[in-house]
Parts: structure tokens; sequence; C-alpha cells
């Protein structure tokens, strides 16, 4: 029997979670985590903390099991949110919930349940474990995508670490949604029908214009309109008839790079209150009406405060072949699959949560990592993660630089 302390969360998928280790024979301890007090930019109607502590309460009190309580705001502010500010401030995109994993979930949180004894710990994320050796006998331990297609949420644990894994424990990995709902209301937990959360990992929902402006000030800026027809969309460079493998770092280089746009490449359709944030292909919060077609962001020039946008989800400008990482920015969740400088490999990546996995060619070279796709992926976004998967072992993950 092993203690494990969960991070009981509020919500049903960490409370059955607890429950399944407890019919497993574990010594089961909560730990409810307090990671934000400021509701700046929360929209109406979602809770706050208070209603998540109550609901982990209801939960620990109805399995018997002991329920502790640890503010790390500090952390998470730091950890977490500054990042974000500082991301979009450059005008780049981050992922919240991937950074919270890696930094407060699996790194903060951690070495909180080890102060209490933890042999492991556990959350409810639709994700499994696998462990396997290296060829000297350390453990590998494998992070395998959840059970349930609908609800898989590796993608957001795709920057965890080897020691990170070596803690962790996955148990509703192998159910569906359904399932687990079955065993809450089985178990007559509070959380049986309890709304699943959306939003910032830990904020909530929120009008994001309005988060980010505790830090980022509103600037009015122009909106330009690209045309489909714009003569750069027809120099993208062309595929030869060779393996990636021996492409030439030029050609991957100039099919990573984003479209650079000036105001004088469209005309100026509308404003927008700050460049910084908007996203690319982001569609909603434009307020430019009467088209035939949606408005999208193609690119954001956070320098000079402009927005350029594109009509239709078809527009040449949403679309690119190739993503760049930075050396420093690729990670390996499995270090036996690591690639080195001259080497590539055949894996299927997304680039988003819940996109389905587009087949892709990573080349490794000195100045960083091309992620080569088949087919041209919409809407790539500096700061984002792109997570490479063989089969369902997701196997690494990096920052998209460009």
């Amino acid at each position: 029997m092993a203690r494990v302390v969960i991070g009981l969360s509020g919500g049903v998928d960490s409370s059955v979670a607890a429950y399944l280790l407890q019919q497993q024979g574990h010594e089961v301890i909560g730990l409810f985590m307090i990671n934000w007090h400021d509701t700046t930019g929360t929209l109406e109607g979602d809770c706050p903390w208070h209603d998540d502590r109550t609901f982990a309460e209801l939960v620990a009190r109805r399995l018997d099991i002991p329920l502790h309580v640890v503010d790390l705001s500090e952390q998470y502010r730091a950890r977490v949110v500054d990042y974000m500010f500082a991301e979009y401030e450059r005008g780049r995109t981050p992922n919240p919930d991937v950074l919270c994993n890696r930094e407060i979930k699996f790194d903060v949180f951690l070495r909180e349940a080890l102060k209490l004894g933890a042999d492991y710990v556990a959350t409810g994320h639709y994700c499994r474990k696998e462990t396997t050796s290296a060829p000297d006998g350390t453990p590998i331990y494998r992070l395998l995508a959840g059970s349930d297609p609908n609800k898989d949420q590796s993608y957001f644990l795709c920057q965890l670490a080897q020691e990170q894994l070596r803690y962790a424990l996955f148990p509703v990995g192998d159910l569906l949604k359904p399932e687990v709902r079955r065993i809450a209301q089985e178990q007559h937990l509070a959380t049986a029908k309890r709304k699943d959360s959306q939003g910032i990992c830990f904020v909530g929902k929120v009008d994001l214009p309005l988060f980010l402006q505790q830090k980022l000030a509103a600037r009015s800026g122009a909106v330009h309109e690209i045309l489909p027809t714009w003569p750069k969309y027809a120099h993208v460079p062309t595929r030869p008839d060779l393996p990636p493998d021996e492409w030439s770092d030029e050609l991957l280089t100039a099919l990573a790079e984003p479209y650079h746009y000036t105001v004088r490449d469209g005309k100026k359709i509308g404003t927008h209150n700050g460049a910084h944030f908007y996203t690319i292909g982001q569609r909603k919060g434009l307020g430019i009406g009467g088209r035939k077609e949606s408005l999208f962001v193609l690119a954001t020039d956070v320098h000079e405060n402009v927005i350029y946008v594109g009509e239709g989800d078809a527009h040449p400008g949403l679309y690119r072949r190739a993503l760049f990482i930075q050396p420093s920015e690729i990670h390996w969740v499995n270090p036996l699959r690591r690639l080195d400088a001259g080497q590539s490999a055949r894996f299927s990546v997304r680039i988003r949560y819940r996109q389905p996995l587009q087949g892709a060619t990573l080349l490794v070279r000195t100045q960083g990592a091309y992620l080569l796709f088949d087919e041209p992926q919409r809407g790539i976004t500096a700061g984002q993660f792109a997570a490479w998967y063989d089969g369902d072992e997701l196997v690494g993950s990096g920052v998209i630089d460009r």
C-alpha cells in the first residue's frame, strides 16, 4: 500500500480518481490548492476557488480521507501568470495550462505532497503512464494518451520530465468520461453532476483583454486587411521531390518563416484596442461585420500596434507547412527517443489541444528543430506548444518559436 496525495480540485475527475485509489488499497490524502485570488476579468457566473474548495471538502468527507489546503498563489503568479503577461506583451500566445502542470501541479504541488510523506502524487488527468527500462536498467516513464479519445489530456502534460512522471499516477486515464460520471453518481460524490472547469488553469473563464489589462494597457490601433491575392503568397517555396532529411536548412527556414506584412500590404478596415490582446487564427472579438465570411487574424505587430486580418478560413495567410523550435525549447518526455542534430523521425503532431494528430517529420538541426507537416497547418502560433507522438506515446514537445 502506498501513500498517495491527490490534488482534489473540486471536479468530478479528481474525485473519482481519489475513490479509485482508495479501492486499490492506497492511503489517500487530499490536497486542495489555492492558486488565484483575483477575480479581475473573470466572467460572471464562473465560480472562484471558494466553491471548488467546498466541493473538495464534500468529496473528502464522503470518502473519509483527510484534506489539506495549501496556498500556492504566489508561486502561481510568478511562474504562470507573469509568464502569460510577458508572452502576450511580446505578441506571442502562451498556453498557461501546460505551464501550470509543469511548474505548479508537478513541481510546487509535488514538493508539498512530499512533505506529507507521499509516495506518489495523483491527478484527474485523462492520460496514462507506463514504466519501461533503459538498456542500463534505469526506469523510463512513458506518457501515454488517455483511453477516451474525446478527453485525452496528455497534451497538457507535454512538458513533464522523467523525475515528475516518476511520482505521477493517473487513475482515470483508462476510463471514458461517462464511466467517470457513473462512478461518481454511484458513490454519491457531490461532484457527480458538476460541470467541467473551463478557461485558464485555476483562474477560470475570463474576458482575456480585460484580464490582460491588469498589466498590459489598452492602446488603439489599426486593423488592416490582407487579400488572398497578396503577391508573396505565390512565392512560398515548394517541397522538392526528396526525402525531408535531405532538404537544405535554407528551405526549411523559408517554409517555417511566418508571413510578414506592413500597412502598405493591405487596407485599413477598422480599429482595435491593443495588438497584444489578439492571437493568430482568432475570429471573435474583432467587431467588424458585414462580410460574407468571417475575418481571421493573420498576424499581429505589437511594436507598431497593427493587426492584419484576412477573410475566410481558407485564406492562404492562415496556413504554413512548417514551424521552428529553438534548441533550448526542445523537450524530450522520453529521453530514449531523443534526436541529435542531423537526425530526423516521423511523428504524429498536434499544435493545440483537441487538434487531430497531424503527420509530420521532425528534423533536428544545430540551430533548432523543424516540424515539417504533410499538409499545411492552420494557425501556427508562436508561444504555443507542439507535441509529437508515436502511436499513443507522447514522445516530446517544444515551444513554437515561429
